[in-house]
């Protein structure tokens, strides 16, 4: 018998992981952590359809919301490993929330990190009747009205809400701040007039600025966006500290088969390598990352080092855990 037990085990781990070769043999969940019509549930829905087509299967988007999306991302976070539910994670869910709150119910390490979907600038805009025309008469002119002046944002956590607190600690200018159930409401009333002005990723606003219905200050990154070129960075405009990318990955639950993990990135490689998908993207002022960077190792990498960022960052401005 003892002879045996050796050959036994030998022979069992040849076994092919017939789950991961059966993968996906049902409907894949893609949880989009943030209201829809936002960014989040926009990329969500664009990759959704050529990943099924690659995969052979149906994935349906959920937005699942709230607490800036941390509630969505802690569903993801303590789902079964197996493939069938996935999320968009991103700058803020994933490489900040661990900074902000020492309540949170789940760790950046609590994922597989499949690939790198796409990455975008962050542009400081306000309504279209403040009277200031560049970021230094802006600065100038929160200062003056501090006690008047309203910033929205999508919600303590969420990306506009980060950006904009690291912009009010950079200016030390501390106004009432407005937060939304999500970005479209808190832009829509933006646009409206209702609020002053906000940090937002550039497929919110894009559209207005370019429209004149909101005024755009700066933007975030090493280069102008092709979208608003018109617009300078923020290092232009005299503020190159205030300088956050933003991205959005595919992420899934920790301890995902490896085999399940690779497939993924190769469907979703296939979303990125379709020219219709690339130009929608970019006509929203998303980059969609080369060939070279799409890989699982690139993106986990990336990862970590927005983790370690992210807290340098806040940490550094007296921002994060209480």
């Amino acid at each position: 018998m003892r002879k045996l037990l050796p050959l036994a085990l030998a022979l069992f781990a040849f076994v092919p992981d017939v789950s991961a070769q059966d993968y996906p043999n049902r409907v894949i969940t893609l949880v989009a952590p943030y209201t829809p019509g936002g960014p989040s549930d926009t990329t969500a829905r664009m990759i959704a359809g050529p990943m099924a087509k690659a995969l052979g299967q149906q994935i349906v988007v959920e937005n699942v919301t709230g607490a800036g999306g941390t509630i969505g991302t802690n569903r993801v976070a303590k789902a079964k490993p197996d493939g069938y539910t996935l999320m968009v994670s991103g700058s803020a869910t994933h490489a900040a929330a661990e900074f902000l709150s020492k309540d949170l119910p789940y760790r950046s390490t609590d994922f597989e990190q499949i690939g790198l979907i796409n990455v975008s600038p962050v542009v400081l805009v306000a309504r279209s009747a403040v009277p200031a025309n560049t970021l230094k008469e802006f600065v100038d002119y929160l200062k003056a009205n501090e006690m008047k002046v309203t910033e929205a944002d999508a919600g303590v956590g969420s990306i506009s809400n980060l950006a904009c607190s690291v912009f009010h600690a950079l200016t030390d200018v501390h106004p009432t701040v407005a937060s939304y159930r999500g970005t479209p409401q808190a832009t829509m009333d933006l646009v409206a007039g209702n609020v002053d002005f906000g940090c937002n990723q550039i497929v919110n606003i894009v559209q207005h600025v370019q429209t004149g219905k909101l005024k755009a200050y700066a933007v975030t990154g090493d280069k102008r966006s092709p979208m608003l070129p018109d617009v300078p960075t923020t290092a232009e405009a005299g503020m190159p500290a205030f300088n956050l990318t933003v991205w959005f990955g595919l992420s899934a639950p920790k301890g995902t088969p490896a085999p399940v993990v690779a497939k993924l990135n190769e469907a979703l490689n296939v979303a990125l390598s379709d020219p219709d998908v690339v130009k929608r993207f970019a006509d929203l002022g998303y980059t969609v990352p080369p060939p070279a960077e799409r890989g699982t190792a690139h993106f986990d990498k990336l990862y970590k080092d927005e983790v370690v960022l992210w807290a340098k960052v806040l940490g550094g401005l007296g921002l994060g855990k209480k």
